[in-house]
């Protein structure tokens, strides 16, 4: 950047290709796709991209639906500085968070404010209170549902879950600003190293994958099971057996 704040044009190239599966245009269609799902609204959430040595990162602020690709921050993976910084707009807060992923070796991490995300978070959270467990021990678990194939067994592990394995998914405190979470979530990833995602209370979700097509993919699977345990619980039925 210049001294006036503008960017440097010279690395513009970083965001300009007319390939959709650049990181760049990515980026775009995913939150134009997550806000129609209800996951990235009032310009809540975050996706990011790790493309050899650099980091694509949607900005703080700007409408998920209106995402283009002059408003990309890229980083320097290894030095953890910006490449480009598009001028007026701010970094994503989230972006401890996903330099998190990314050293556990994702290739992308996702963060949306799915309100099923949310609920079964306030429902692990009601279940911890009746049987007077510590709600920050709490985890949300389900077992017996098919879409759970749709998770990897964990890092460095071949194949996904089986239709009897238990999904876990570690849960931790929300905090009143973004980047106080990551050592929390680092925390959880540590004690649950097989995990793609941590649920935040009353916040919402960051999943991960080896690469951007693997964290969309589990961001859906998890958002459907979500949803289906909020029902399941609407109807009585248990998570486990």
């Amino acid at each position: 950047m210049d001294g006036k704040g503008s960017v440097d044009s010279s690395m513009d190239h970083l965001i300009t290709s007319s390939d959709s599966e650049h990181p760049a245009n990515h980026i775009c269609t995913l939150c134009r796709n997550f806000y129609t799902l209800g996951w990235v609204t009032g310009t809540g959430g975050g996706v990011s991209i790790k493309h050899g040595a650099h980091i694509f990162i949607a900005p703080s602020g700007v409408q998920k639906e209106l995402m283009r690709p002059e408003n990309m921050f890229v980083m320097d993976h290894a030095t953890r500085t910006y490449l480009r910084k598009p001028p007026v707009l701010k970094p994503s807060a989230c972006t401890p968070l996903f330099l998190a992923a990314f050293e556990r070796g994702a290739g992308s991490c996702i963060h949306t404010h799915s309100q099923w995300a949310v609920l079964v978070t306030l429902l692990v959270e009601k279940d911890a209170l009746a049987d007077g467990e510590t709600v920050s021990d709490a985890c949300f678990e389900i077992e017996q549902i098919e879409q759970i194939k749709g998770i990897p067994k964990g890092r460095g592990k071949q194949g996904m879950l089986g239709y009897f394995d238990r999904l876990q998914v570690p849960i931790i405190e929300n905090t009143a600003h973004e980047e106080d979470l990551t050592q929390s979530l680092e925390a959880a990833m540590e004690k649950y190293p097989d995990t793609y995602a941590v649920l935040v209370r009353r916040h919402g979700v960051y999943v991960w994958g080896d690469n951007v097509q693997k964290a969309k993919t589990q961001a859906e699977s998890l958002d459907y099971i979500f949803r289906l345990a909020v029902e399941m619980r609407r109807l009585d039925l248990p998570w486990t057996q």
